[in-house]
């Protein structure tokens, strides 16, 4: 396994993703709309940058509401998804899905809870 993107919530891609591009001297690498959510996935050259931006409520509005704009979760890539899920499962992990799902950029992820892995939401990604 190994660290694949950081999930930023926030009001505002393209003046997000336009600081990072300069400050980062990166690029948008992929760019979609996707369960309510515009997405950019900036490339860091080991990993990405995912900016959230609620295009309807959801998920992420509610989390904006609440906490404001930064760090929704942290996407760790795994080879073999459900192998990973079980044995987290099998540790004692609090899963929030049982089973891999569809997500941007035609991955399947899976998220852990934030309970059971020191307040971090975990999301697990196969490409």
């Amino acid at each position: 396994m190994h660290f694949d993107h950081a999930g930023i919530a926030t009001g505002d891609a393209d003046a997000l993703a336009s600081l990072y591009c300069e400050l980062f001297s990166t690029r948008i690498a992929h760019e979609e709309r996707f369960d309510g959510l515009r997405v950019l996935f900036l490339d860091l050259g080991g990993g990405y940058f995912e900016l959230l931006e609620p295009v309807e409520e959801g998920t992420i509005s509610r989390y904006l509401d609440r906490n404001g704009p930064g760090i929704h979760h942290l996407a760790v890539a795994t080879e073999d998804i459900e192998a990973t899920l079980a044995r987290a499962k099998t540790m004692g992990v609090d899963l929030i899905d049982e089973e891999p799902r569809p997500g941007a950029w035609g991955h399947d992820v899976a998220f852990l809870h934030p309970k059971s892995t020191g307040g971090i939401l975990v999301e697990f990604v196969q490409h």
